[in-house]
C-alpha cells in the first residue's frame, strides 16, 4: 500500500472560507428531504465527523438567489410530539453552513459548505444529453407500449397513432401532443409510482415561464412536424447541458443520489426495474465528469466544460426498516445497480436518515430471527417487522414469487438535543469530506 501524502495547504486556507458545495438528490418518496435536515443536524452537532470539525453554524443567507433550505421547519417536525415526517420539497433550496476545521494545535481552517437540494427530476434529464430525438422517441414510445403501462399512456398513444407519417408543422398539434404526454407523466409518477420520466422538466419546471421550445412530445415520422419536435429537443437539450456548466449544478463538487430501494422491492418487479433504470440512467450520464472527450466537445462548441464532480455517493434509504445484518446487502444492491467501482471517487451506502427503528431478536415459527420494531405513525404502541431478506444484486424471476412482507410507515425516534438519531450518516459525511477533513 503506498503511503499517503499530505496535501500542503495554501496560506489562503487560513485566511479565506473555501466554499464546498454538495448537491443532494434522489428519486421520488426517497427522502431526500430528511437526509438534508439530518446532515445539517449531524455537522451543526458539537464531535462532528470524528471531532474533526471544531464549529459550525448556519450561514446568513446574504444575497444569494436560491432560496434557503428551510432547516429549521424540517427539523421542528422531527422534534414535535409525536414526532412526524417533513414536508416534501418540490423546488431548488440552499442551506450554507461555515466550518472551522482542524486540530488544536494549528491555526483553524475555515470552510463554507452549501448543501444544495436539487431536484431529482432534473437529474434524470443527463442522459438525454447523449441520446438524439429519434432514438429517444423510440426508447419512450416502446416503453409506453409494454402491457403494465400501455392502459395508463392509452390516451397519447392513440394520439401519436393517429398522427400521419408526414404530418405538416402545427403548432396547435404539436400543443396538444405536449399537454397529453405531460398529464401522462404525471399519471405515471403519481399512480403507477414510477421514477424514470423524462423530460424531468416536465413534472418539475425551473422558474419563470416555460420556453415555447418545451412544448414537444415522443413521435415517430419525417414531416415538418416531427422536425419542429426535433428541433425543440435539441434546444431543450442544449438548456440540460447548459445547467451543467451554470453555478446552480456547475458547481456543485460532491454529489449524493438517493433511492428507497426497499419500497421498490416491495412494489413488484415493475417498479423495481424502474428505479434500476433511473440509478443506471444517472450513473452513467455521471461517467462524462473529467472526461477530456467531453471536454473537447464542450470547447469546440464555445462552451466552458462542466466542473469535475469530485465524489458521488449512492444511497439505499430507510436501511433501518431492515435488521442490521441485512444492510450490506442493501448497499450491495445499490452497488450493484449502479455499476460503481467503490474507492475515493463513488461509493454506496445504506442510510437511515431520521432512524425510526431498533433492532431485536424475533422469534418466528420457533426460529430467531433479526427484526426491528418501531412505532407505526398514529399508534402507541410498538410494532414488529420482518420485510425478509435483501438481496445484495438484482433478484431473478424466482424472487418475485414470495414477495416482501408490508413495510410498516414508522415515526421517526425522539431528537436527542437536537440532533437527529441515525444510522451511517457520520460514514456518508466522512466519505464525502475526507479529503477536506
Amino acid at each position: 500500500m503506498q503511503p499517503q501524502i499530505p496535501r500542503i495547504r495554501s496560506p489562503l486556507d487560513y485566511v479565506r472560507p473555501r466554499v464546498l458545495r454538495i448537491g443532494v438528490t434522489g428519486l421520488a418518496r426517497s427522502g431526500k428531504t430528511v437526509l438534508l435536515t439530518s446532515l445539517a443536524s449531524s455537522l451543526l452537532a458539537s464531535n462532528a465527523v470524528g471531532g474533526a470539525i471544531r464549529s459550525a453554524r448556519l450561514a446568513p443567507t446574504g444575497a444569494a438567489t436560491i432560496p434557503r433550505f428551510d432547516q429549521a421547519r424540517h427539523l421542528a417536525a422531527l422534534a414535535a410530539d409525536p414526532p412526524r415526517w417533513p414536508e416534501r420539497t418540490d423546488a431548488v433550496a440552499l442551506l450554507a453552513i461555515d466550518l472551522e476545521l482542524g486540530t488544536p494545535s494549528l491555526p483553524p481552517r475555515r470552510l463554507r459548505l452549501e448543501l444544495l437540494d436539487y431536484p431529482g427530476e432534473w437529474l434524470l434529464d443527463l442522459p438525454l444529453v447523449a441520446q438524439s430525438y429519434e432514438h429517444w422517441s423510440a426508447d419512450t414510445l416502446a416503453r409506453l407500449q409494454q402491457p403494465a403501462l400501455a392502459p395508463l399512456a392509452r390516451d397519447f398513444l392513440a394520439f401519436c397513432t393517429g398522427l400521419p407519417a408526414n404530418a405538416a408543422l402545427d403548432e396547435s398539434l404539436a400543443e396538444a401532443g405536449h399537454r397529453l404526454y405531460r398529464r401522462l407523466l404525471e399519471r405515471l409518477r403519481d399512480e403507477a409510482g414510477l421514477s424514470m420520466l423524462q423530460p424531468g422538466r416536465f413534472l418539475m419546471p425551473a422558474p419563470g415561464a416555460p420556453p415555447p421550445w418545451e412544448m414537444f412530445f415522443p413521435a415517430r415520422g419525417a414531416g415538418g412536424l416531427h422536425r419542429l419536435l426535433a428541433r425543440r429537443y435539441d434546444a431543450y437539450v442544449d438548456a440540460v447541458r447548459d445547467g451543467l456548466v451554470a453555478p446552480l449544478f456547475g458547481d456543485v463538487d460532491r454529489l449524493v443520489v438517493l433511492a428507497d430501494l426497499l419500497s421498490a422491492l416491495q412494489a413488484g418487479p415493475l417498479a423495481f426495474a424502474d428505479v434500476r433504470a433511473s440509478l443506471s440512467a444517472a450513473a452513467s450520464a455521471l461517467r462524462w465528469q473529467g472526461s477530456w472527450r467531453e471536454a473537447l466537445a464542450s470547447l469546440a462548441k464555445l462552451r466552458r466544460p462542466g466542473r469535475v464532480i469530485r465524489r458521488v455517493a449512492f444511497i439505499a434509504s430507510k436501511a433501518d426498516h431492515v435488521a442490521e445484518r441485512q444492510r450490506g446487502n442493501l448497499a450491495g444492491l445499490m452497488r450493484t445497480m449502479t455499476g460503481i467501482a467503490g474507492g475515493p471517487k463513488t461509493a454506496a451506502f445504506a442510510v437511515a436518515a431520521a432512524r425510526c427503528t431498533e433492532d431485536f431478536v424475533w422469534t418466528l415459527d420457533g426460529h430467531p430471527v433479526s427484526a426491528v420494531r418501531g412505532r407505526v405513525l398514529g399508534e402507541t404502541t410498538m410494532t414488529r417487522s420482518y420485510p425478509g431478506e435483501v438481496p445484495d444484486r438484482p433478484p431473478d424471476a424466482g424472487f418475485w414469487t414470495h414477495p416482501f412482507l408490508t413495510l410498516p410507515r414508522f415515526e421517526p425516534m425522539r431528537l436527542h438535543a437536537d440532533r437527529v438519531p441515525n444510522l451511517a450518516i457520520a460514514e456518508l459525511l466522512g466519505f464525502l469530506l475526507e479529503d477536506v477533513l
